[in-house]
């Protein structure tokens, strides 16, 4: 089956080259085999015009934020992707040296391709950076959408709330479950083999050795990153993802519904957003693990769009309950930065959170803290602290307790314009999964975003959402929590 045209959209006008050598999968957010319609893109273009796929995974080391743990993250994916590719096409992984080393790499291959197919991506840096490179090349320019069920440019509006997107979307699954991506692109394609790239390519640009990529604290240290973000403990790449993946589906997902909002209770929430946000692990491959250990069949699904949270799937609450965030929430993020370019700023917040922060904004603040001091999880509040800390070390903070974490910093925040950009600005640096949709869109629901006003109006905050570290501490198990992310 072919890759459905709704997910492909060309980024120039510029023509197919059926004369040239090669077809192109520039890899830079969907850096997996398994279930990628990109990937998959690649080989049905190939198929039709007789000629090997050659992957070019690389990794720069003046992207925003590219420090040791990002980069560690992703070269490891790197190391499992050389592997899996191995044999079937050509993969060639470049780990930039120094900042714009590696400029010219994509022009070089590209110049050999009769056609080059990439990612899709709607934040961060990666528009601009394909908008540029589609100014450049001289060969068609495919991007595909490998990151949601639904192809996130459908939606072709931003949504308020997430029971409005919901509607949307279940109006639309039904469709888009029986189109899903292949398992394996590269399994029995019978392509043309691609033994090497031209001298003249991998002499100025060579391929990163597998044994460092698979261990990248060898060189990091050589690298013009920031050092002071360390590597995380979770280790990047399609096998770390799929371990995690089974381990949570026997002993996480049987006690979703009911543990997933404490802390205490480890392992109950996925944890899969890190493999996720860098396309070690797909949205696909994860709904399909879940509905196959539901027992699931489409006869089960709603007969109507209602937009509710409960009971579209006719799966267990646990499972209804993960696939509202996997599915409703996560795609949400990804056609909101679609429809608004400025999905990351203060004026992309509802009128009404706006209006109700800013007659708020003179408010004295209880104490203020400065980004420094909040960096270092130096602040009087144990419970945030600890949030803090363990965004510091281990690159995540549990998914209730990061709610509250920002929400306390716009409450210790001089304006809400300040408190945003620091907790943007935190999440994208220490976060595996900053500069991901999903990630936006929960640090600007702390401000409003895809919420209501909501009564009593308070200081600060007005109508928009509160929580406190105390009310917090008494809903949620966070003792263990406190012990395992305190001080000391």
């Amino acid at each position: 089956m072919a890759v459905p045209l709704e997910r492909v959209r060309a980024v120039n006008a510029a023509p197919v080259r059926r004369e040239r050598t090669l077809v192109l999968y520039w890899m830079t957010v969907a850096r997996r085999v398994r279930f990628n319609p990109a990937l998959e893109r690649a080989v049905e273009l190939a198929r039709e015009l007789g000629k090997p796929v050659a992957v070019l995974e690389a990794l720069s080391a003046g992207y925003p934020y590219a420090s040791d743990r990002l980069h560690a993250f992703v070269m490891q994916g790197m190391a499992d992707n050389a592997e899996r590719v191995a044999g079937r096409a050509l993969h060639h992984a470049y780990v930039e040296g120094a900042a714009g080393e590696g400029v010219g790499l994509l022009e070089a291959l590209a110049a050999r391709a009769c056609v080059v197919v990439t990612d899709d991506f709607p934040t961060s840096f990666l528009p601009r950076m394909l908008a540029a490179a589609a100014e450049g090349l001289d060969v068609r320019l495919e991007a595909v959408d490998g990151s949601c069920i639904v192809p996130y440019r459908l939606a072709g509006k931003d949504f308020p709330t997430a029971r409005a997107y919901r509607r949307h979307l279940q109006r639309l699954l039904p469709t888009w479950l029986d189109r899903l991506p292949v398992a394996d692109p590269l399994a029995r394609t019978g392509l043309p083999s691609l033994a090497a790239l031209p001298r003249a390519i991998t002499a100025r640009w060579p391929a990163a050795d597998l044994e460092v990529l698979a261990r990248p604290e060898r060189t990091l240290r050589a690298l013009p990153i920031d050092h002071h973000v360390s590597r995380a403990a979770a280790r990047g790449g399609a096998r770390a993802a799929g371990d995690r993946l089974a381990r949570w589906l026997r002993d996480g997902l049987p006690r979703y519904a009911e543990g997933r909002n404490d802390p205490d209770e480890e392992g109950v929430t996925s944890g899969l957003s890190p493999w996720l946000h860098f396309g070690h692990l797909s949205s696909f491959e994860v709904l399909r693990a879940v509905l196959r250990r539901e027992g699931w069949t489409p006869a089960l699904l709603a007969p109507a769009a209602t937009g509710g949270r409960a009971g579209y799937w006719g799966v267990s609450e646990s499972a209804e309950a993960f696939l509202d965030q996997l599915v409703t929430w996560r795609e949400l993020g990804f056609a909101t930065c679609a429809a608004r370019p400025d999905h990351r700023e203060y004026s992309s917040l509802p009128e009404w959170a706006r209006s109700t922060l800013a007659a708020h904004a003179g408010d004295p603040r209880p104490r203020l803290y400065g980004p420094e001091v909040l960096a270092a999880a130096e602040t009087h509040d144990p419970l945030w602290n600890a949030a803090q800390r363990q965004l510091r070390t281990e690159g995540i903070i549990h998914n209730a307790l990061r709610m509250l974490w920002g929400k306390k910093i716009l409450e210790w925040s001089p304006t809400p314009r300040a408190a945003l950009a620091v907790a943007l600005e935190l999440n994208d640096r220490l976060a595996l999964d900053g500069r991901d949709p999903n990630s936006a869109s929960g640090v600007l629901w702390c401000f409003g975003r895809y919420d209501r006003p909501w009564g009593p109006e308070r200081p600060i905050f007005g109508k928009v959402r509160y929580m406190s570290s105390e009310r917090s501490a008494r809903k949620w198990a966070v003792t263990r929590y406190l012990a395992r992310h305190g001080p000391g």
